[in-house]
């Protein structure tokens, strides 16, 4: 998740593994050449500046011969992030997200890149790696927010509803993918309590290094606690970063589902509400700076709504879910904050709760007096 100041100051700029892209391509044009049995060749190599911390992209033209013809495409190649860069989350694994894409791919009509491989030696690149077609289209930014510019924030509302309708039904087929047998074993009986004790984990991982201890975050596990669903409802396999900065659109159609280092087994509401809460934290920031943003996206009414018509199934707890969400992602944000202030990109904020931006709208769910919750 990429990180913005609001429309003043412009978007953070983030540190992120300098790489010799030169040297990639040597390499990747040898790996090439041995996985097709024949001549390859690979242009220069482009690596996005919009790369995020969870992963990195890089684009290339490659071309290849199949059968004796000559083959031509635009790939992504997906690596890992560098272990020694203070990393965002303690572990990465491209064989279960390449697993996951692969299922959605052959079960469902929702639209994800073609793969093509999956090469799990470290001894090309240093790590494993997977390899995508490029899918061509656009997707709203995240640093800054959509919330403040571009096509998005411009669309008319009717094009932005189908937008929205677009990523809530590819949801829909997501969650009737069979569950992968390997994710649900690591989910075990209960995928809630399996889910909300990794994220527990996670906070305690997140800071190891400092000791220091956020109280906004231990007051929403104690509400998660207080709150607990009776029923949590059958698991299904979750996309896990349900959001539409990870979705390339063609017009406003979805034509391609991205980023699966998130995914699980667990209720269908947790893919729903973060859906929803990360909309509302970018409106939030929006809001803050005066801007009026795009007040009437994801609005919890909307996306239940078309979620329900979609699936034939009935959205339980959603408040909890909700809560459950900005738990997730106040937890990633204090490792970035953590991350900054450990590159001299941030200074050490004056309490423990503004290690997480956005403390103000996540206190105020857990308090009861977020209305936006029940629009």
């Amino acid at each position: 998740m990429a990180v913005s100041d609001g429309p003043e100051r412009g978007p953070k700029t983030m540190t992120t593994t300098i790489t010799d892209l030169a040297d990639l391509r040597r390499r990747l044009t040898g790996w090439l050449t041995t996985v097709t049995g024949g001549r390859a060749d690979i242009g220069e190599i482009h690596r996005p500046a919009e790369n995020g911390l969870s992963s990195v992209s890089l684009l290339l033209d490659a071309s290849w011969l199949a059968d004796g013809r000559p083959v031509r495409r635009g790939l992504v190649v997906r690596i890992p992030p560098d272990s020694s860069a203070y990393p965002v989350f303690p572990s990465y694994d491209l064989r279960r997200q390449y697993d996951v894409i692969s299922a959605v791919a052959r079960h469902t009509d929702v639209p994800v890149p073609p793969l093509y491989w999956f090469e799990e030696s470290p001894d090309v690149l240093g790590s494993p790696f997977i390899v995508m077609e490029r899918v061509d289209g656009r997707i709203p930014t995240d640093n800054p927010p959509y919330v403040f510019g571009g096509w998005l924030l411009e669309a008319a509302p009717d094009d932005q509803r189908a937008l929205q309708d677009g990523v809530v039904r590819a949801l829909a087929g997501i969650h009737r993918t069979p569950r992968p047998a390997a994710l649900e074993a690591e989910a075990g009986a209960d995928p809630l309590r399996t889910m909300v004790d990794a994220q527990r984990d996670y906070y305690r991982w997140s800071h190891q290094e400092d000791g220091l201890r956020i109280p906004v975050v231990e007051d929403t596990f104690d509400w998660l606690e207080a709150h607990w669903p009776d029923e949590a409802g059958e698991p299904v396999l979750c996309w896990g970063d349900a959001r539409p900065g990870n979705v390339i659109f063609d017009g406003f159609r979805p034509v391609a589902v991205l980023d699966w280092e998130m995914c699980g087994v667990g209720p269908r509401e947790v893919d729903l509400a973060w859906l929803v809460f990360l909309h509302r934290f970018f409106q939030d920031i929006a809001e803050i700076f005066g801007t009026p943003g795009i007040p009437g996206l994801f609005r919890v009414s909307d996306v239940v709504g078309t979620y329900e018509a979609a699936s034939g199934e009935t959205v339980r707890n959603f408040d909890f879910y909700l809560v459950y969400a900005a738990l997730r992602h106040a937890i990633v944000m204090s490792r970035i904050k953590r991350r900054m202030i450990h590159f001299g990109e941030d200074p050490v904020p004056p309490t423990p709760d503004e290690y997480v931006m956005f403390h103000p709208l996540l206190r105020s769910m857990i308090e009861g007096r977020a209305e936006w919750m029940s629009e």
